[in-house]
């Protein structure tokens, strides 16, 4: 064989081997992202890869994430899950709380799905049961019944002269029945502890001045603010609202107290993002959604802002301040 003829089929040989091998490998798996807010203010973000990162897997190395933001507009929800569909992701990953995960389910009956930050999974129609979830949808609640309560008391203890509280809440993010259900066991929780508690509804930001402006007008004394993922990207704006309103004010996430909130007690938000990322993975392993039970937050905090306090002229009790899991001075 003449060289010129020898190297050419060598060269050919060797510029076909690496397209078998890639033709080998297996596809790289696909998670499809639903948040929100955006890259950039997306709070579980790093939580969740670092929970992949636990789970073996690294994002552009053996995984990859399409991301789908709904830019804090919920009603994108639905075109957006559908996107993630058409693209055959291998899973999808809510973070919208229940209205995301609704639209995800909707979306799909096939397609594995993962929720976080959805308040009560079985009252909302996401899943059959927290131990059997059913179907394709499984994944991780944020509350728990009795928080209410909880946020009441802490209110309570600390500005105890204040005997009307308003609860601010975000109306469309459950059905009905649910919204009444909660509603009356939040008014029980006030009545047991000899306060008043006033609704005031917000379906968005652009009702935030009329909605403050209206509690005033109320008298209210504190405010408690039901968590949704909007209230949470809006959390800096409702901290300065509340205190340009001088209402001492509790929320779910230490996220608003960092941003100048009062209070805050509930789930401890980074656990349950890396928890959910451990879900992701072991559906990507193979686990079926319907063999993995909801988990419910067993991790909580309590935040307190003391240098809003003396901004309110509030004097936070010294055994409340020893509770605290931590204290922003």
């Amino acid at each position: 064989m003449k060289r010129r003829v020898f190297i050419a089929l060598l060269s050919g040989a060797t510029a076909a081997w690496p397209l078998h091998v890639r033709a080998q490998r297996p596809a790289m798996p696909v998670i499809g992202y639903l948040g929100i807010g955006s890259h950039d203010t997306e709070a579980p973000l790093a939580a969740f890869r670092q929970g992949l990162s636990e789970a073996g897997y690294a994002e552009g190395q053996n995984v990859r994430i399409d991301y789908r933001w709904a830019k804090g507009n919920s009603q994108r929800f639905p075109a957006l899950a559908a996107e993630l569909v058409m693209l055959k992701v291998d899973v999808i990953l809510t973070t919208g709380g229940t209205l995301a995960a609704i639209a995800a389910k909707r979306a799909t009956a096939t397609i594995p799905i993962v929720f976080t930050a959805v308040g009560d999974p079985v009252e909302e129609g996401v899943v059959d049961s927290l131990a059997r979830p059913g179907g394709n949808v499984t994944g991780l609640s944020i509350t728990l019944p009795d928080l209410v309560g909880k946020w009441l008391e802490l209110l309570n203890e600390a500005v105890p002269g204040s005997s009307r509280v308003a609860l601010l809440f975000k109306p469309d993010t459950m059905a009905d029945r649910v919204r009444e259900v909660r509603l009356k066991a939040a008014d029980a929780s006030a009545r047991a502890l000899g306060l008043e508690l006033q609704v005031f509804e917000a379906r968005g930001p652009q009702d935030f001045d009329e909605v403050f402006s209206d509690m005033s007008k109320a008298r209210a004394g504190a405010l408690v603010v039901w968590p949704t993922p909007i209230f949470q990207l809006e959390r800096r704006r409702l901290a300065d609202l509340a205190a340009e309103h001088r209402l001492p004010a509790v929320f779910q996430s230490r996220s608003h107290v960092e941003a100048g909130g009062l209070m805050s007690y509930g789930a401890y938000l980074p656990d349950l993002n890396r928890r959910a990322a451990i879900y992701v993975a072991k559906i990507l392993k193979g686990t079926k959604p319907s063999d993995l039970p909801v988990e419910q937050p067993t991790k909580f905090e309590l935040v307190i802002n003391l240098k809003t306090a003396k901004a309110l002229g509030i004097i936070v009790p010294p055994t409340l301040l020893a509770r605290a899991d931590e204290v922003i001075e």
